[in-house]
């Protein structure tokens, strides 16, 4: 399995993804799942992956391979508009999967993939989009900055609560690093090293492209640094207060189990046969 998140802030994007990747509970291995592209001095691009890892291997070839035998078609070279670029790499996504369907549904293998894509065309504001299965695609938001594939589901709650536009880009790392964690804690197919990419706005390159390893001491100063925080918070929360047992947490409550009992009671009621049955 495979977790990867982007977050789209004010001051630039960051990028994370695991690296684990795994075909059954005994066969598990490595490979990044973050690939860099700079086709051109006005440009640079980073696609995250999840998914069938020989689909995703594929897709990443076509577009290297564009870009290095140009033959006057589109490419991540050429492309005026993120967007663009985005539709681009659907339409080898759908490609790939199309050309191995019949092999895929022979054998019961799910051969889709999904990719995050995100950078900046010199001239263009930078951005973030999901490019799904099918090939076509979504964008980040001022109300969405972040954009998750993969096993999203256990890294999403501190995402929802602290992820905001006007984040600063070392305040991203830190909180992809945290969904990372968090993920790898409830999830045992994904895991490290994990892999940071932070890019400052109008650069048109990484300030950093980072691995962190299972033993990193960064990785485990933030992780312990946030469930001794977790902890601490919960031990600060107000005292449970007990109610009685007839009563609920919400108003209007004792007319609520009035009118269930009421409900339980008349059900529990026998009603009289029909004569014509007796």
């Amino acid at each position: 399995m495979t977790y990867c998140v982007g977050l789209s802030l004010d001051d630039g994007l960051v990028f994370a993804s695991d690296s684990r990747t795994n075909a059954g509970v005994d066969y598990v291995t490595t490979y990044s799942k973050m690939h860099l592209f700079t086709p051109a001095p006005d440009r640079l691009f980073v696609v995250l992956s999840a998914g069938n890892l020989a689909t995703t291997q594929e897709v990443i070839n076509h577009i290297q391979r564009d870009i290095d035998y140009p033959t006057g078609g589109i490419n991540l070279a050429n492309v005026k508009y993120l967007f663009e670029a985005a539709e681009y790499i659907g339409k080898i996504i759908q490609q790939v999967q199309l050309d191995h369907s019949a092999a895929f549904a022979q054998s019961g293998v799910s051969g889709e993939t999904t990719m995050l894509l995100g950078g900046q065309i010199a001239g263009k504001p930078h951005g973030l989009m999901m490019i799904y299965p099918q090939g076509n695609y979504i964008a980040s938001s001022p109300q969405t900055p972040y954009l998750q594939i993969g096993e999203s589901k256990y890294g999403k709650p501190a995402l929802d609560r602290i992820a905001y536009p006007g984040m600063s880009l070392d305040e991203g790392a830190r909180l992809t690093l945290v969904s990372l964690d968090a993920t790898t804690r409830s999830n045992i197919t994904v895991g490290p090293p994990f892999e940071i990419a932070i890019y400052p706005k109008d650069s048109l390159k990484l300030d950093c492209h980072c691995v962190f390893a299972e033993s990193d001491p960064y990785l485990i100063t933030v992780r312990d640094a946030w469930n001794t925080g977790i902890n601490d918070v919960f031990d600060n929360l107000p005292v449970f207060e007990k109610h009685e047992e007839d009563s609920l947490l919400v108003a209007g409550a004792p007319a609520a189990v009035e009118q269930q009992q009421q409900q339980q009671t008349s059900m529990a009621t026998p009603v009289p046969m029909p004569e014509q049955f007796r």
